[in-house]
C-alpha cells in the first residue's frame, strides 16, 4: 500500500485498529473512526512511545486535554508500537487519551503519515510526526504534515477554537 496525501476538506478516512485507553470510544480494545462521527478529532501520528520528542508530545496533549475534552473533541495517538508498548506508555505519564497501534503502519500510509526518514545518515522507513483536525461530519479541516512536538496541543487547541469546532 503506497502513501496517500490528506488534504483539508476532504473526508477522513475510515479506519479501526487496536487501542487502549478509557476513553468512551474504545470499545473491546479498537477504535473505529466511523464511531466517532457527531465529535471533533484530533488524530495524531507519532513515531515511537517513550522517545523524547513523542513524549513531549504526548504530555503536551495530555496537558491541554481537558480544554480540548471541554469542547467534546476526542484525541488519538496512532504510532506503530504494541498494544503492550501502548499501555506502558500511557500508565507512565497519565496520558489520558486512547492511543491506537498501527504496527503495520497501514492507517499510518492511508494517512500519508509514513514514507521514508533519516537520522545520522542512515534512511529508513517510519512514521513522520504530523496531526489531522477532523470535524463532526468527518471532514479533515486541518493537515499539520510535519510537526514540532514542543507546543504542539496549544497550536491544534488555538485551531480548534479558530475554526469553531
Amino acid at each position: 500500500m503506497s502513501n496517500t496525501e490528506i488534504k483539508e476538506q476532504q473526508p477522513a478516512p475510515d479506519f479501526i485498529l487496536p487501542a487502549v485507553g478509557s476513553d468512551d470510544a474504545v470499545k473491546n480494545g479498537q477504535i473505529h473512526l466511523q464511531d466517532l462521527k457527531g465529535r471533533a478529532v484530533v488524530l495524531y501520528f507519532y513515531p515511537k512511545d517513550d522517545t523524547p520528542g513523542c513524549t513531549k508530545e504526548a504530555c503536551s496533549f495530555r496537558d491541554a486535554n481537558h480544554e480540548i475534552q471541554k469542547q467534546g473533541i476526542a484525541v488519538l495517538g496512532v504510532s506503530a508500537d504494541s498494544v503492550d508498548s501502548h499501555k506502558k506508555f500511557a500508565e507512565k505519564y497519565g496520558l489520558p487519551f486512547p492511543l491506537l497501534s498501527d504496527t503495520d503502519a497501514t492507517v499510518s500510509r492511508l494517512y500519508g503519515a509514513y514514507g521514508e526518514k533519516s537520522m545520522l545518515g542512515k534512511k529508513y522507513m517510519g512514521i513522520y510526526r504530523s496531526t489531522f483536525l477532523i470535524d463532526r461530519n468527518g471532514t479533515v479541516r486541518k493537515v499539520w504534515p510535519k510537526v514540532k512536538p514542543d507546543n504542539h496541543a496549544n497550536e491544534v487547541l488555538s485551531t480548534i477554537e479558530a475554526l469553531q469546532l
